[in-house]
């Protein structure tokens, strides 16, 4: 007798249903040869026929394949071949499948089989428990009910389950705004990567960011912080286990059973990372059902080759592994115009082993070991843009500004469209700080041709601009680089999932996750390739202790200076690298109920631990050469002095003391000593104990109404260990020109003390949704919701280790908040037209407090808090009115709004367009530019140029002392002992006898005037995105050809908050194309595909960079055209 726990009924879209009243109409039938239990699915979907059977029954078994127009009947005969398995039909049209064998007990059975629901109100999946994803949402698939179409239209729409409650469920039946996609969707729609969702789901974006960061948006909010303590706003899940470091971005999708994007918070079943919403991936694992293999190979352009490959093998009814593997390898996308390379190419290797082991109906395991990794030339930002600044002529009134004091008051940058001709200039390089500060360095003495002295060798020509006379290229892919990048990346995930039937209706889950990443990245830091600089030291002389003159020290022999970590050039270097580990553990339980009545529910407990050590580095040669020649020189042309290792201190033989030194790692790049100050170091070490409880309980109030409430109770605890930045800095507290070196050390970075953080915060969600019998629709739903959202505060990146009292700095807060978000939505789900169109509607108001948004200010990450809302709407439609042709669409509109009196400083316009302030460069071991009032600005130039020797000279390293009280060669600048005590410094007579000091009289320091953003929109929240894909079926007579495109446009949006012409981001759209040929008796595909047909260079996002390197903007565009060629074969 069959059990009826244990009947399967196999998955049918059909949401109407009613009994047979005559003879049935030929349907359509495209099932290839495979497992039982997926031809029955199959089956099930394209007949709208009610199946019935025990699980035993498929379980080693292969249906056959069934291909054109066939009666019902007919066709389930032709599958059946060859198992043994025989069929009755039932008065109301279900099919009973059965083993002969047994007849006799099963026919006596039949009158307590139950029967297949009725009404459209009814739920379409059975609740399952959500561990061993990959293999139970496809039992599932094959083992719940459904109802029969209506005899007189066969053609369906695919119904799709889903776990996005972490239970098995008809996604028509979730009150959830989700969008979830099949690996076969995947596949149709060229959904490689994470990225590529943007083009499939309403209202999301998707761009890369810098320090090989991303920032997936839904509705407007995403991960808009950058730090190492930051949470991602939309959760990325590893079935159903959120990971905080993943590769979203650089992996590309393998034997995926499908991918969820959840929209909106989902802050009770997942948790503390999940305002915005979720992404959840879920894997075929190891089916014991029967054997399973495929192989997929792929030709392109770019010499693109790809191998996909699977196999499923079981060794038992109970235990079965698969093993699954992805191989890529192309050429790059950009081209490098120096070393004449294509760079930005990829080589990826990606595999997963899965075990499983179901012993009985009461318990199953499964095992997951994920392996990636990738070494190749990824480039992590794409162009850089730049509006080139040349600094202002005239100021306040006076003009000219002389030569080099232009540099001063020059940005590098200036404010500009991303587009048109001008944005592909170079920064003005002349007036970057460690370029200005050049100017004291003496590589000896210049003789005349009678051997008299007639002036110094400088390091650099004085006003030299690296890049003068030079533009970019207008071509987004091409960059000029004597640096190619590189980018190694090795990812583990582990996960074990355990689910023990306590009963027929209790079941207690186990899911245990443990992830490993390491990745490696270098590339130049610009995009540009400089003039020749460095003065050469040949031409330069010192004057020996007899009083002769000899060769000066080689410097920079031929005018080529020889960095120890970048090599030998004559030319401007600067390189960064980014170096991390990180480790993640976590582990949840579930209880879960499926009760006959009308109560049930899940709860658990959550507990993670996130650790991570990762830094980021800006190498330079000029940094070099500054620190060996100025910081450790011993004067012009004199071998400069040795900063050993361990040591802040040497042996000045001028002075004959021990004086600071700034310690040069002489290693080269693949193995630094981490220790140098003739780099910039930014190292971010941080713990994350995350403990949570949970619960969600499903209240059917009637027969077409449910509550479901649920409440989480999260405490984040974070631990940051700060290493301040060292670049260019020595101990100012010890030996003699001490405040000259502005630090505390001249050697490593010392760890400060911990930041410890913690939150205790509760999330949750109340949903009523309904499910009426309406005569216009085969099944409805209709929801409203109110949740709770949370995300952990964190830690800034480490600012300046400088020593305030030898060099002063607006200091920083090192902490940002939480952010929190309370959302209301409501929306629409409807299947209508027999199965053939479905249509769902989704409105939403979101209501942030504290969201996070990140900038660079002082070589650092500084995350600030905005209160914000956004509202909107989506629509999503799926239209198939015959069997040949489809078409699926949505809409996403969004809007947008920082809260009002909300502000911050744009680092872009630190004056805040205010005539009176005056934007000026800052000493070199400072990071950040700063504004003076333009009067006194004027005042000085006016009064320091009316000596004619000036003009000459025509250097105005006396106008940094308008960011610093305390610049050294000042003694204090335009206040001495910042005007407590000392009263006006040694420049005070610029000023006419006046002295300032930016720290009281300038506002917040100096740093700029800070904007009112309130009534802004937010980062990278377009009004409308929308897709549309149309796609029409040739049936043949024995195969398929499939010709589909994917449209996709996503309107105007900013990339900051400020919304600066800088900040201005296009729409831009995408088009891709395939033609598929499929032959389901061999199950062999043929696609040939092109992606961005139109070859569009559209830039999708843009990240600022900081003031010390020119305020350039990285810019990340969307992939070139590509096409290509595959192949797949599957076995059974």
């Amino acid at each position: 007798m069959l059990r009826p726990c244990a009947l399967v009924l196999a998955l049918s879209p059909i949401l109407a249903a009613q009994a047979r009243d005559g003879t049935d109409p030929p349907a359509r039938f495209e099932i290839p040869q495979q497992t039982l239990s997926a031809a029955l699915s199959d089956y099930a979907r394209q007949s709208g026929k009610q199946l019935l059977y025990s699980p035993e029954l498929a379980v080693g078994r292969s249906g056959r394949a069934v291909v054109g127009s066939k009666a019902p009947t007919q066709a389930l005969e032709e599958l059946l071949e060859g198992t043994g398995l025989t069929y009755t039909v039932s008065p109301s049209g279900a099919i009973l499948i059965r083993d002969p064998a047994q007849a006799a007990r099963e026919a006596a059975a039949k009158k307590d089989k139950p029967g297949g629901p009725q009404g459209n109100g009814q739920e379409v999946a059975a609740l399952q428990s959500a561990t061993t994803s990959g293999t139970v949402a496809q039992q599932t698939a094959s083992e719940t009910a459904t109802r029969t179409a209506e005899a007189r239209n066969e053609t369906t729409l695919d119904t799709l389950v889903v776990t996005a409650q972490k239970k098995v469920e008809n996604i028509q039946k979730v009150p959830i705004a989700i969008s979830a996609f099949s690996g076969d969707d995947l596949n149709d729609r060229k959904i490689e990567t994470g990225g590529d969702l943007v083009t499939a789901t309403p209202n999301v974006t998707f761009s890369k960011t810098n320090f090989a960061s991303y920032n997936f948006q839904i509705r407007g909010i995403g991960t808009q912080a950058l730090s190492v303590t930051t949470d991602p706003a939309v959760a990325v899940s590893f079935n159903s286990t959120p990971m905080i470091r993943n590769r979203l971005f650089e992996q590309e999708y393998l034997d995926v059973e499908r991918v969820e994007v959840l929209r909106g918070p989902q802050g009770t079943l997942y948790g503390r990372n999940a305002t915005a919403g979720v992404v959840n991936m879920i894997p075929n694992l190891a089916d014991p059902e029967a054997f399973d293999a495929s192989v997929k190979t792929e030709l392109g352009n770019y010499e693109s080759r790809r191998v996909n490959a699977m196999i499923n093998v079981p060794l038992s009814e109970t235990f079965a592994f698969r093993v699954a593997a992805q191989y890529t390898k192309r050429d790059g996308y950009d081209h490098n115009t120096v070393t004449d390379r294509d760079v930005n190419d990829r080589d990826l290797m990606t595999t997963r082993l899965s075990a499983t082991f179901r012993p009985s109906e009461r318990f199953s395991a499964s095992v997951a070991w994920e392996h990636f990794q990738e070494d190749d030339m990824r480039a992590r930002t794409g162009k850089q843009i730049c509006h080139n600044d040349p600094g202002p002529a005239t100021i306040g009134g006076y003009e000219p500004v002389f030569g080099n004091a232009r540099n001063y008051l020059s940005q590098s940058c200036k404010d500009g469209s991303l587009y048109g001709n001008d944005a592909f200039g170079v920064p003005n390089a002349a007036s970057l700080p460690y370029i200005l500060g050049s100017s004291p360095v003496i590589l000896g003495m210049l003789l005349d041709e009678n051997g008299f002295p007639v002036g110094g060798v400088t390091l650099l020509p004085l006003g030299v601009d690296p890049y003068a006379g030079l533009r970019q290229s207008t071509d987004l892919r091409e960059i000029a680089t004597t640096y190619d990048p590189r980018f190694e990346a090795k990812n583990d995930v582990v996960q074990i999932n355990l689910d023990f039937g306590l009963s027929d209706q209790l079941s207690l889950v186990s899911q245990t996750l443990y992830t490993r990443d390491r990745y490696y990245s270098t590339q130049d830091y610009g995009r540009f390739q400089s003039n020749p600089i460095f003065n050469d030291s040949n031409d330069a002389v010192q004057f020996l202790p007899d009083f002769t003159f000899g060769p000066a020290y080689p410097a920079t022999p031929g005018g080529v200076f020889c960095d120890p970590q970048l090599g030998c050039s004559n030319r401007l270097l600067n390189v960064d690298l980014v170096d991390s580990y990180s480790t993640q553990w976590s582990q949840e339980f579930r209880l879960q109920s499926a009760f006959d009545g009308k109560f049930n529910f899940s709860v658990g407990a959550n507990y993670l631990e996130y650790e991570v050590d990762e830094s980021y580095y800006v190498f330079s040669n000029m940094f070099s050469a500054l620190a060996q020649l100025f910081f450790n020189g011993n004067g012009g042309g004199t071998a400069p002095g040795h900063c050993p290792a361990g040591s802040a201190t040497r042996f000045d033989p001028n002075q004959g003391i021990e004086v600071p030194c700034v310690y040069v790692d002489p290693n080269p790049l693949r193995s630094i000593d981490g220790q140098g100050h003739n780099y910039f170091r930014s190292r971010n070490v941080a713990k994350t104990r995350s403990a949570a409880i949970f619960g969600e309980g499903y209240w059917q109030l009637s027969d077409t109404l449910r509550l479901t409430a649920g409440l989480r109770v999260t405490r984040d605890r974070k631990t940051t260990t700060p290493y301040l930045s060292q670049t260019l800095l020595g101990d100012s507290t010890v030996g003699g020109n001490s405040s000259l070196f502005g630090g505390y050390t001249g050697y490593g970075y010392p760890a400060g003390a911990d930041i410890r953080q913690t939150w205790t915060e509760p999330t949750g969600r109340l949903v009523l949704d309904w499910s009426p019998d309406l005569s216009f629709t085969d099944s409805t739903l209709v929801y409203a919701s109110l949740s709770r959202g949370y995300k952990a505060g964190g830690t800034n990146s480490p600012g300046v280790g400088a020593n305030p009292e030898a060099l002063s700095f607006e200091q920083r807060n090192p902490e940002f908040r939480p952010e929190y978000v309370n959302a209301f939505e409501i929306g629409t789900k409807n299947v209508m037209a027999g199965g053939q169109l479905m249509f769902n509607a989704t409105a939403f108001y979101n209501d942030y407090k504290d969201y996070q948004v990140s900038q660079i200010q002082d070589r650092a990450t500084l995350n600030e808090n905005f209160d914000a809302r956004t509202w909107g709407a989506e629509f999503e439609l799926v239209w198939k009115p015959t069997d040949a042709f489809q078409i699926s669409g949505n809409v996403g509109l969004l809007r947008s709004r920082i809260g009002a009196n909300q502000y911050s400083i744009d680092v872009m316009d630190r004056t805040a367009g205010n005539p009176e302030w005056t934007t000026v460069r800052p000493w070199m071991q400072l990071a950040s530019n700063c504004i003076a009032p333009t009067a006194l600005v004027s005042m000085a130039l006016e009064n320091y140029f009316a000596d004619p020797f000036n003009q000459m000279y025509s250097n105005a390293g006396f106008l940094n002392s308008f960011c610093t009280v305390n610049y050294y060669t000042a003694m204090g600048g335009f206040t001495a002992d910042r005007g407590f005590n000392g009263g006006p410094g040694p420049y005070a007579y610029l000023l006419n006898g006046a002295y300032y000091n930016p720290e009281t009289d300038a506002p917040n320091g100096g740093a700029g005037f800070a904007k009112n953003v309130g009534g802004n929109e937010l980062p990278n929240a377009p009004h409308i995105t929308v897709s549309l894909s149309p796609q029409y079926t040739f049936l043949l007579a024995d195969s398929e050809l499939t010709l589909r495109a994917d449209l996709y446009y996503q309107g105007k949006s900013w990339a900051r908050i400020y919304q600066d012409r800088i900040d201005r981001l296009r729409e831009w759209g995408n088009v891709n194309l395939s033609l598929t040929w499929y032959k389901p008796a061999s199950d062999l595909t043929v696609q040939l595909y092109v992606k961005n047909a139109l070859d569009e260079e559209a830039i999708t996002g843009t990240f600022l960079n900081s003031d010390d390197t020119g305020l350039t903007s990285n810019v990340f565009i969307q992939d070139p055209r590509i096409i290509g060629l595959s192949i797949r074969k599957g076995f059974f």
